[in-house]
């Protein structure tokens, strides 16, 4: 995936941590190899291979993902879709580095043979048709799940305090040995003025997106354009990361006014940081002030 993975956990004496976290690699690996847009030996590249009507069969773990994700596409308007690998490949966000924006043509084209409508998904056979010229993404959600993943297999392995971290994507379960739950702090633009946030992720998750990484690397799926509202960082509190790092992704393309007003409708724990000229604007959505009040 491109990044790190850290846990903290609270483990018996005696506990061989690295064979701990030779598992835990072993089952990253696996869903690498099965959800990597990089790897062109992937479960997902086989798919964007494959000729239009050909159905291919999904592991559990990749029909999981690609479910929540066409839920939340639905759910958004396209504002997540996780059929956009042709737009990410055309800007050179994948594999393949590109250092000039794209036409307009060139974009209209990916938007072309992309789109979560277009994309058939059998959840009986846990199956998906490949319509012709499609390539998934699933950068926006798959490194939340493999958070999930971590943490109930560490529950498995008969851990159930600890801590996991895959490249800023956070859940806690149970509590620290002295008592505590997790702490985290939620990522802040260091340009932004905007006072720190700290949460305690006690069965909770939380998934930050933003610009201030990566820069303006966010696409809107649905225009094929980069994102340029403003909105710096969304960080979402959730049960499950996998949601919440899908629900961070959308809620940026969406904007303040938009993006609020889904966060209201949906319930979620939502703090979004916005750039206004010199200002900095600050949203807290009404779930997560009853959080944290």
């Amino acid at each position: 995936m491109g990044t790190f993975w850290r846990v903290r956990l609270a483990a018996s004496t005696g506990a061989d941590l690295s064979g701990i976290g030779m598992t835990i690699q072993s089952r990253l690996d696996g869903l690498t190899s099965e959800m990597s847009h990089w790897d062109p030996s992937s479960l997902l590249r086989a798919f964007d291979r494959s000729g239009a009507g050909d159905w291919t069969p999904l592991t559990p773990d990749f029909a999981t993902v690609i479910g929540m994700g066409l839920a939340i596409a639905e759910c958004t308007g396209g504002a997540f879709d996780p059929t956009i690998g042709r737009l990410t490949d055309l800007y050179g966000l994948g594999p393949n580095p590109s250092d000039r924006e794209p036409t307009p043509q060139e974009t209209e084209c990916a938007l072309s043979c992309s789109g979560w409508r277009l994309l058939r998904y059998d959840r009986c056979e846990r199956s998906i048709q490949q319509p012709g010229g499609l390539w998934l993404d699933l950068s926006g959600i798959a490194k939340g799940y493999a958070v999930d993943v971590v943490a109930d297999l560490l529950a498995g392995c008969g851990i159930g305090h600890c801590l996991v971290e895959i490249g800023g994507e956070c859940v806690g379960r149970g509590m620290r040995p002295d008592g505590d739950p997790w702490w985290v702090d939620l990522e802040t633009p260091p340009d932004l003025r905007a006072l720190p946030m700290r949460v305690a992720l006690h069965q909770l998750a939380v998934a930050t997106s933003g610009d201030y990484v990566r820069g303006a690397h966010t696409l809107d799926p649905r225009t094929g354009r980069r994102v340029a509202n403003g909105v710096a960082s969304v960080s979402v509190i959730h049960a499950r990361a996998m949601e919440a790092d899908a629900w961070a992704s959308a809620l940026t393309v969406l904007g303040r006014e938009e993006g609020a007003a889904l966060a209201v409708r949906e319930g979620l724990a939502v703090r979004m940081l916005s750039r206004d000229g010199v200002m900095t604007r600050e949203w807290i959505s009404p779930a997560l002030a009853a959080m944290l009040g």
